[in-house]
């Protein structure tokens, strides 16, 4: 096998690796490419290549995460990860791992850790890497890394997230949310709602956002039922996918540019969290971008004509 079809085998675990410690998918697409350009410039063939290129895409990965933690610290309002729509590495043995480390809650979790924790943490625990090979990845003696995994893990485990194992239930609690949500329907939403369930927008300054985030049943389901029946009538179109293996849906304009994904978080047959990623830098790779604020004024300007 010759170099360009051994990296191109493991594009979707490097890729995979880098998006879990930086939450971009671009910035993630970036570090995979620096990694190939890495690859194709040693002199030596390593003994593992997957060893060699997975420590590569995560040093790259540590090293931007560093600076993407100042940019985070000014960003405009909550942040939120780059929804995923589609996980390009699979391990059957490993599924459920996979998707839970993927979520947007998980993400946000690990925000909270340092990036070397992160990268530990991630090549450790989610994708099973001994530690001789993380402390290679990550430049630390195997020791260190031990402690940098129980740091992590601990930090992990106070706010795991956890969700309804029963993936069927899961998705028809998500089908019939989408149906309440399109038809403005505010009991049918406030029965599928968590009595503390949240709405978080992430708008990064750069399109119209939550003033604030909504808490409670009552409240989320009329913000709900009020704003998504009148982006249908301007023919905006709901559509139920997976965002970051949890179910979600990405609303797109009459022109079909993306507008938002929505993310959701199920547990005990509740929604316990809304999640909405509408800033125009993180939706790139789902499609062409709305213009969110021209959107924004039709919606208005429809409410106010009675249309």
């Amino acid at each position: 096998m010759g170099e360009v079809e051994e990296f191109e085998e493991l594009r979707p675990l490097l890729f995979s690796i880098a998006y879990r410690i930086l939450g971009s998918v671009s910035e993630a697409e970036d570090a995979v490419q620096e990694t190939w350009l890495r690859f194709e410039a040693s002199p030596t063939r390593p003994a593992s290549v997957k060893a060699f290129l997975s420590a590569v895409v995560t040093r790259i990965s540590i090293d931007v995460l560093r600076s993407a933690r100042v940019r985070r610290e000014a960003y405009v309002g909550p942040w939120f990860p780059e929804p995923l729509l589609a996980d390009p590495y699979e391990d059957p043995a490993r599924s459920a791992e996979l998707a839970d480390s993927v979520s947007m809650a998980a993400l946000l979790l690990l925000e909270r850790l340092s990036p070397l924790e992160r990268a530990v943490f991630v090549l450790r625990e989610v994708f099973d890497f001994g530690f001789p090979d993380v402390a290679s990845a990550v430049g630390r003696s195997e020791a260190a890394c031990r402690q940098l995994a129980v740091r992590a893990r601990r930090h992990m485990d106070e706010g795991r997230p956890r969700f309804d194992a029963d993936r069927e239930e899961r998705d028809e609690l998500a089908s019939r949310f989408f149906d309440a949500l399109r038809e403005g329907d505010v009991v049918g939403l406030r029965d599928l709602l968590a009595a503390d369930v949240s709405l978080v927008g992430d708008g990064g300054g750069k399109a119209p956002q939550l003033a604030r985030t909504v808490f409670g049943a009552d409240n989320v389901a009329r913000l709900l039922a009020a704003v998504f029946p009148r982006l249908a009538r301007i023919g905006a179109v709901l559509q139920p996918c997976e965002i970051n293996g949890q179910p979600g849906a990405i609303l797109r304009d009459r022109d079909g540019g993306v507008v938002n994904a929505l993310a959701l978080d199920v547990l005990d047959g509740q929604v316990q969290a809304v999640r909405s990623v509408v800033n125009p830098d993180k939706l790139g790779h789902v499609g062409p971008v709305a213009d969110v604020w021209a959107v924004s004024r039709e919606v208005k300007e429809s409410r106010r004509s009675g249309r």
